[in-house]
C-alpha cells in the first residue's frame, strides 16, 4: 500500500513539473492567440460596464469561445506532434492514456 501512494506521489511529481520547449515561431503565435483573447475578455468587461444589449455581448463570448477553441486546437496538435511523439518513441505508453484524458476534456 505504501508503495502506491509513493508512485502516486511520484507520478504527480513529474506531471507538475513537465515542461515544454516550443520553437521561437510556435510561441509567439500561442501568445499572440491568447493576447488577442485577452483583448476579447476584456472588451467584454467593458460591453457589460457600458450596459450593452445582451445579445451583442453573447455574440462576443461565441467569438471569444471560438478563439479559446482555436487556440486549444493549435495547442494539441503541436502536443501530439512533439510531446506525444517523442515520449512514444521513448517507450512511455502512459503518454497515451494522458492523451486520451486530454481529448476527453474536450469531447
Amino acid at each position: 500500500m505504501d508503495e502506491d501512494i509513493l508512485n502516486t506521489k511520484k507520478a504527480a511529481q513529474e506531471s507538475c513539473c513537465k515542461k515544454t520547449e516550443r520553437p521561437e515561431k510556435e510561441y509567439k503565435d500561442l501568445l499572440n492567440r491568447l493576447n488577442r483573447i485577452e483583448g476579447q475578455i476584456r472588451g467584454l468587461k467593458g460591453m457589460l460596464e457600458r450596459d450593452a444589449y445582451c445579445a451583442d455581448i453573447l455574440t462576443q463570448v461565441a467569438a471569444a469561445n471560438s478563439a479559446l477553441n482555436s487556440f486549444a486546437r493549435v495547442l494539441l496538435s503541436e502536443h501530439i506532434h512533439s510531446c506525444v511523439v517523442r515520449d512514444i518513441r521513448l517507450g512511455k505508453d502512459e503518454t497515451v492514456d494522458e492523451l486520451v484524458e486530454l481529448l476527453k476534456k474536450f469531447m
